[in-house]
């Protein structure tokens, strides 16, 4: 089924999904909310037939394997799912892992990183690190991510690169790049995103980078140095308050000399290719293209 995005927009406000953003109250009730009743983080009972999805533990943390059964899989990508630091991977981000598996055939992992109020961005960045060195290959991991899962892919990258593994390739859908929100574009932003806000996202930044400044690049990546990084896939729309900063992202790669592809669309929203809409459909096929190894 293929939704109008005008549809979504109506329903976001409808549905006050920005209550977690626009205020610091919003926030800390969200936090406390997920802390009292955490979400149930499983992949749907019938995901797809044509992929086998197993579970593990690393440490205590849970890390599923989705892998294509019709074929032998190439690569491997590591997806870390957004979800504003609060919120469980869910049903469309399942679907896109799915997707990936089969369409790009390749191995995909996603860890189940601990949310706030347990959880920090210095605790998901080593465990997507760890992930990807796991590989035995991490220069051939491609980190892929969106909204907060953006920014942690991105921060893992700049490590990894750190370490001497080059090249690491990224897809970051609207990634989270700056948690302080400072962009003087951004609040000319906020009116038409119905789904994000400001005071609300310093506060969930502000305690997800915990013992770190938030300027940290393994919080806020937009403060990292890029130069060394693999092809960079960028997705944002222009009714979402964090695209003043992927543009900025897509300018910093390419001064930076990373083969940056930054697909800005007019009038879409926030995480867009995950919509059931023809231009989700349209970045998600980009998307497939990029992650096959």
């Amino acid at each position: 089924m293929v939704v109008p995005e005008a549809v979504v927009r109506a329903f976001l406000r409808a549905s006050r999904a920005n209550r977690p953003y626009v205020s610091a109250a919003g926030a800390e009730a969200a936090i406390r909310a997920q802390g009292r009743h955490p979400a149930s983080y499983h992949p749907p009972r019938r995901l797809r037939s044509d992929v086998t999805v197993t579970l593990r533990h690393e440490g205590s943390t849970p890390v599923y394997t989705v892998m294509p059964t019709g074929s032998t899989p190439v690569g491997h990508v590591v997806y870390a799912h957004g979800g504003g630091w609060i919120h469980e991977v869910s049903p469309q981000h399942w679907r896109l892992v799915a997707q990936i598996a089969v369409e790009a055939n390749t191995t995909v992992t996603v860890p189940v990183y601990d949310l706030l109020p347990v959880g920090d961005a210095l605790t998901a960045h080593d465990l997507v690190v760890r992930l990807a060195e796991a590989t035995g290959n991490p220069g051939a991991v491609r980190l892929a991510g969106d909204s907060a899962g953006g920014q942690i892919a991105l921060s893992a990258a700049l490590t990894l690169r750190d370490r001497g593994h080059d090249g690491v390739r990224t897809v970051l859908i609207a990634p989270a790049l700056d948690l302080t929100l400072a962009n003087p574009d951004v609040p000319r932003v906020l009116p038409s995103d119905p789904w994000l806000g400001i005071d609300g996202i310093r506060v969930l930044g502000a305690r997800w980078a915990g013992a770190l400044p938030v300027t940290d690049p393994r919080v806020s990546p937009l403060a990292g140095d890029l130069a060394g990084l693999g092809p960079m896939l960028l997705f944002t729309g222009t009714r979402d308050v964090l695209n003043p900063d992927a543009r900025l992202l897509a300018a910093s790669a390419h001064a930076a000399g990373v083969d940056v592809t930054f697909v800005e669309r007019p009038g879409s929203i926030h995480v867009y290719p995950l919509l059931p809409t023809r231009a989700g459909a349209a970045a998600r096929a980009r998307i497939m293209a990029a992650l096959r190894a």
